[in-house]
């Protein structure tokens, strides 16, 4: 126990990877994700898919900061792991009243329970970051600068759930705005945030990325229910499972290594645009993507299980339920593109025109049954990721002379 309680941050090095405890840490964040999925489909509306993005905006910062905070000093020793449990049993609070996020009169009023949480995980990071800065004053000064916007944005937070409906809304957004804007006003002053090593930025976007699209099968569960011995729900369920599959592959076999060699191998000051743009940035609608994507499949495994032998193959979704289903597809296949493009400053055509196809298959889809929406979806990505690997497998080929 000695090594928890050491007085001095151990900074982390060029090869340091990440650690358990950081992937446990990981878990309970996707937890809160989850929670989302439960908040935007009770019934899925418009107002309630821009509520829960809100949501997944602010949990995505708190995330990111953490990310910074373990590769400045290591996650599992010092005074760091106490004060991340603290933050986790934030987290954890945090996600349990998310689905009454916007609901007053309760026991528990969850909309002040859900800004104090919010405020406890990032005050506990500015407060880990700064004793992880250690003596380098000039990162000490500049979370001193970041944390007077970050404070402002609490403000907004308190006052919007103090007085609910569309004012939360309003205030809440204003708190991204003012903590994101905190963040770009201390990198252009003070120059960028320093990345001790790109191996572990990376590998903790990476897990963060897989673990949600592991958790995100358990909205597959939720919707199919008790109903899963029937043969159109776990035909649903497999290509829910098969959507997921090609996911994993659009990012991890056709763009996590490309932009982790230009992570590592970039000049101090790129490097460090590529971590805050490429990764922090980047990683927003990836994960975006997959909480919507997840949200429709629920709506449709919903829709089979009911159980209507005048329609087999499920009714037609609403557009929300449909707009989820395929944006959050739109959502990943443009994450991925704008991943690339602040990563390694490329990305093919084709990727871009992949993303304008599947916007365009959403007005077919509506009037679809719902497992046969579904079937169209899975057909896409499987033809996609089918077209890269033969895109990949050419590129490979040389010409003989």
């Amino acid at each position: 126990m000695r090594h928890i309680f050491r007085s001095r941050p151990v900074l982390t090095e060029e090869t340091h990877r990440a650690t358990t405890f950081e992937i446990f840490f990981d878990i309970v964040f996707v937890f809160a994700l989850t929670r989302l999925i439960a908040f935007m489909g009770e019934p899925p509306t418009l107002l309630s898919m821009a509520q829960g993005m809100l949501l997944l905006l602010l949990l995505m910062i708190s995330w990111g900061a953490y990310t910074w905070l373990g590769n400045q000093a290591r996650a599992d020793t010092g005074l760091v792991p106490a004060g991340t449990v603290i933050a986790m049993a934030a987290i954890f609070v945090a996600a349990l009243v998310i689905p009454d996020a916007w609901r007053h009169g309760r026991d528990v009023n969850a909309p002040l329970t859900l800004a104090v949480a919010y405020i406890v995980i990032r005050a506990v990071q500015l407060a880990l970051y700064f004793y992880a800065a250690a003596e380098d004053r000039q990162l000490r000064g500049k979370l001193l600068i970041f944390a007077i916007p970050t404070a402002l944005g609490w403000i907004a937070l308190i006052l919007g759930a103090v007085l609910g409906g569309t004012a939360q809304t309003l205030l809440w957004a204003a708190a991204f705005v003012i903590d994101i804007g905190g963040g770009r006003v201390a990198y252009v002053f003070r120059g960028g945030w320093p990345l001790r090593s790109p191996r572990h930025f990376a590998e903790r976007h990476g897990l963060v990325l897989i673990i949600a699209l592991g958790e995100s099968l358990i909205s597959v569960g939720t919707g199919a229910g008790t109903a899963v011995a029937r043969w159109p729900v776990l035909v649903a369920a497999l290509l829910g499972l098969s959507m997921t599959v090609c996911l994993w592959w659009l990012y991890f076999a056709n763009a996590a290594a490309a932009a982790a060699r230009a992570l590592a191998q970039a000049p101090g000051i790129r490097r460090d645009k590529i971590a805050s743009d490429g990764y922090s940035l980047g990683l927003l609608p990836l994960i975006a993507g997959v909480i919507y994507l997840a949200l429709g499949t629920e709506q449709v495994l919903a829709d089979l299980a009911r159980n209507r032998p005048q329609h087999p193959f499920g009714e037609p979704l609403d557009w929300t339920s449909t707009t989820a289903l395929y944006g959050g597809v739109v959502l990943y296949l443009t994450g991925r593109l704008l991943f690339l493009r602040l990563a390694v400053r490329s990305a093919p055509p084709a990727q871009l025109v992949a993303a304008g196809v599947a916007l365009l298959l959403l007005p077919a889809a509506r009037g679809m049954p719902s497992l046969a929406a579904l079937g169209l979806l899975t057909a896409f990505l499987i033809a996609l990721v089918c077209y890269e690997r033969l895109a990949q497998g050419s590129k490979a080929v040389t010409p003989s002379g």
